[in-house]
């Protein structure tokens, strides 16, 4: 059998990498092995491993790598960390193949651990582009790196290839937060209510905001403009926390202080878990920030996403996603259109750029081809376009 060790640093990865990580399971190919890291091992964010442990995957290995500080430093100091401890990680495991997803510093530490090791890689979620924030320049470093690549959307599919990548080994298998949604049993609305500590009322905002890591733009002058914009609003507010990313905290303080000044309408988490999560987008209204799940899992609900700012900038958008700047008037504007009922009306069936489920199926079976009939010890060759 072979070891596919997959490797989660967020709530918000593990939840596209769960599918994928029960085909392995189940597999009668390949042998699951899982590395946690990050934010899952960090009380502040939620100790999000225990999840993991409760949908029935065993951790293998455990690479604590966070600081207390957020700032740049810090982060690149919590990087080098990682690379330490993915380096004992891998040496002791020793898998035939590292799946990574997406774009985070954590998965970079442990891609990078992974190439001096000599150990073959799978990309997910590759070829999209975040110009907004530096994960934009950690994706396509990773896949880079990787052997294999599976893509949520044919232009990313074509901008990998683009890249240097060999077409045999690039596959376009659609977005995989879309799995979640057709797999997962989702609350009722007075079961969400009452695990959220919040009556939804008779309209509600899903808000998660992430600092632009690559705008140069204040966070804290960023969150200012958002929450002046929802004070004007008299929708009930379900508040997730920001990912550790550079002056992320700052932005909690904030968020948590607001939500005390606004007990009866707001609430505040720092993980909802998949099956929570799933059903809020469900049960809200629209969504409101700059997270990418407003942009993948949102239209597939039928929900209009107000995507605030440039940090998505460049991923594909439904008809549902409104894009405005970070300022209270333009904030205030998006949220009347997509709470509209002829916006509302007008996207109900619309067709999703990511797809409707299936990713993590397909991605399992062609690793699991690959694995059997090809070898990824030679050398990756630049593929040149002409």
């Amino acid at each position: 059998m072979k070891r596919v060790c997959v490797v989660t640093g967020s709530r918000a990865e593990y939840g596209l990498l769960r599918w994928v990580m029960q085909g392995f399971q189940e597999s009668d190919h390949c042998h699951l092995q899982t590395v946690v890291t990050g934010m899952h091992l960090s009380p502040e964010f939620g100790s999000t491993w225990q999840e993991i442990v409760d949908d029935g995957f065993a951790i293998d290995w455990k690479v604590d790598m966070l600081l207390g500080s957020d700032s740049a430093v810090g982060v690149t100091k919590s990087m080098g960390l990682a690379v330490i401890g993915f380096a004992d990680a891998f040496d002791y495991l020793a898998p035939d193949l590292v799946v990574i997803l997406g774009d985070r510093f954590e998965i970079l530490a442990a891609a990078s651990a992974a190439l001096i090791s000599g150990i073959p890689m799978a990309h997910l979620h590759g070829g999209e582009l975040t110009e907004g924030a530096y994960d934009d320049a950690i994706r396509h470093s990773l896949t880079k790196m990787a052997h294999l690549h599976f893509t949520a959307a044919e232009p990313y599919r074509a901008r990998v290839i683009q890249m240097g990548e060999d077409p045999e080994r690039v596959w376009c298998v659609g977005g995989f937060g879309l799995d979640g949604i057709v797999k997962v049993d989702r609350m009722t609305r007075s079961e969400l209510e009452k695990s959220l500590g919040l009556s939804l009322g008779e309209r509600a905002l899903m808000v998660t905001f992430h600092p632009e890591t690559a705008s140069g733009a204040s966070p804290r002058a960023q969150m200012v403009e958002l929450l002046a914009a929802l004070e004007e609003t008299n929708a009930q507010l379900v508040f997730t926390m920001p990912n550790a990313d550079n002056e992320g905290r700052v932005l909690f303080e904030m968020i948590e202080d607001f939500v005390a000044r606004h007990p009866e309408r707001a609430c505040v988490h720092t993980s909802l878990g998949q099956r929570r999560y799933l059903s809020a987008l469900a049960e809200v209204d629209a969504v409101v920030g700059n997270s990418s799940s407003g942009l993948l899992e949102a239209p597939a609900f039928g929900k209009g996403t107000v995507n605030i700012g440039i940090r998505q900038d460049g991923r594909l958008r439904a008809h549902s996603v409104v894009d405005c700047a970070i300022e209270r008037r333009a904030i205030v504007q998006g949220i009347a259109q997509v709470l509209a009922p002829t916006f509302r009306a007008a996207i109900k069936d619309q067709p999703n750029p990511y797809g409707d489920g299936g990713a993590s199926a397909r991605t399992v079976v062609a690793i699991e081809n690959w694995l059997a009939g090809s070898s990824l010890s030679r050398p990756k060759r630049f593929n040149d376009l002409s």
